[in-house]
């Protein structure tokens, strides 16, 4: 009975690997098809001849190399302001005391509450006011901290003794040099979890810089993808090429970092 169970699990997760991955491995051979092959039915699912080609047009027939450029900037912008704005809230609400810290965690965990799209459009108002529409600015503005980031960090530093801490500030460390010296080496798979999540989260952005951009100057990746739909269709295999190229960056950045990004989140701390 458990040889069969085992099976049946192995099975199982089989199963859901092909399910997983079949739109990935699709995606990456219709980037190579001819426009015939892509659009047939029933679909073609491996082109007779790879169409190297279809790259080189991706770049000619839009600014991919332009989007691609702006996404790095936004991306890297974005992460390094998130992780510095959580780490040292972070810090502040797991080893200060303050009057009023649990009120102030208290509203940060009913502000998780609030879904992202009901603020959206306040923030396009605000952005809008400050003329900041169709800049840089607008792009990263928004994103330059995250509560979620801030409380998953506050768990895992409250897993670190205050012993650590008292002897830093006992050895004249301000507390910025604790932060630096101290804290950040022993937190690095929580800093490292939450940089790849965030620059993914960036990378994969859509709706705000269709929002807060008017030129193809400052549009991102993903809104380049529209480039390649026309009123009498889409040229699905461009469109296919131009994801990968989306894709294959991230896919890059979590095979590199993957380690660190499961030990962020299974580890929750040092206890002491």
């Amino acid at each position: 009975m458990k040889k069969i169970i085992t099976i049946v699990s192995y099975l199982f997760i089989f199963l859901l690997g092909i399910t997983t991955l079949f739109p990935f491995v699709y995606m990456l051979l219709a980037g190579l098809m001819s426009y015939s092959e892509v659009t047939s039915i029933p679909p073609t699912l491996i082109p007779k001849h790879f169409q190297w080609a279809n790259y080189a047009e991706v770049f000619e027939k839009a600014p991919f190399l332009r989007y691609f450029i702006n996404t790095v900037i936004v991306s890297l912008a974005t992460t390094v302001a998130t992780v510095l704005t959580s780490i040292f809230a972070a810090f502040a609400l797991s080893s200060l005391k303050f009057r009023f810290k649990g009120l102030v965690v208290g509203v940060m965990v009913s502000l998780l509450m609030v879904p992202y799209e009901s603020i959206i459009f306040t923030n396009y108002n605000t952005i809008a006011q400050l003329g900041l529409l169709d800049t840089y600015t607008a792009l990263i503005i928004p994103f330059l901290t995250s509560i979620f980031y801030i409380y998953y960090l506050m768990g895992y530093l409250k897993g670190i003794p205050d012993t650590y801490y008292k002897a830093a500030k006992i050895d004249g460390a301000s507390d910025l040099e604790f932060i630096w010296r101290i804290l950040a080496p022993m937190s690095k798979p929580a800093l490292v979890t939450v940089a790849i999540l965030t620059f993914i989260s960036s990378w994969n952005s859509f709706l705000w810089p269709l929002l807060v951009t008017n030129s193809s100057d400052l549009r991102l990746l993903n809104n380049g993808l529209s480039a390649f739909a026309t009123e009498s269709g889409s040229d699905v295999q461009l469109q296919m090429a131009a994801a990968t190229i989306t894709v294959v960056p991230i896919l890059i950045i979590y095979l590199i970092f993957r380690k660190e990004i499961i030990r962020g989140v299974a580890k929750n701390g040092i206890k002491g």
